[in-house]
């Protein structure tokens, strides 16, 4: 009879902290996302918990606005570009176009001369 050792090991924790936008990629939304990561980071996170990824999907980027914009930061962060337009037909139609997030977005925000609620 042969002996086995196990080594058991703790579960491997990562939460992602995603933002979609549905325009270019501007650099204050990496300070924003970084905000994001750094809170759910200082409330969510535990000792055992792997570092919180933050992940922003933009319509377009630039690559070089990118870098500088993530250049410093301590947290790992990616940014990606999407294009609905590219998707097959039949892909287009199983998803919200901008127009339909935007206006759902839109709808969702209180007015801006009504107080939010308590």
């Amino acid at each position: 009879m042969t002996e086995h050792s196990v080594a058991r090991q703790r579960p491997s924790y990562t939460t992602l902290v995603i933002e979609l936008k549905t325009g270019k990629f501007q650099p204050e939304y990496a300070g924003k996302l970084n905000f994001y990561v750094a809170l759910v980071d200082d409330m969510l996170r535990r000792e055992h918990h792997n570092e919180t990824i933050g992940i922003l999907i933009c319509g377009t980027k630039n690559d070089r606005s990118v870098r500088y914009s993530l250049g410093r930061s301590t947290s790992p962060m990616a940014v990606a570009a999407y294009t609905y337009d590219k998707l097959p037909a039949s892909e287009q139609q199983a998803l919200p176009n901008e127009g339909h997030l935007v206006a759902a977005l839109e709808w969702a925000e209180p007015d801006e001369g009504q107080a939010e609620p308590t």
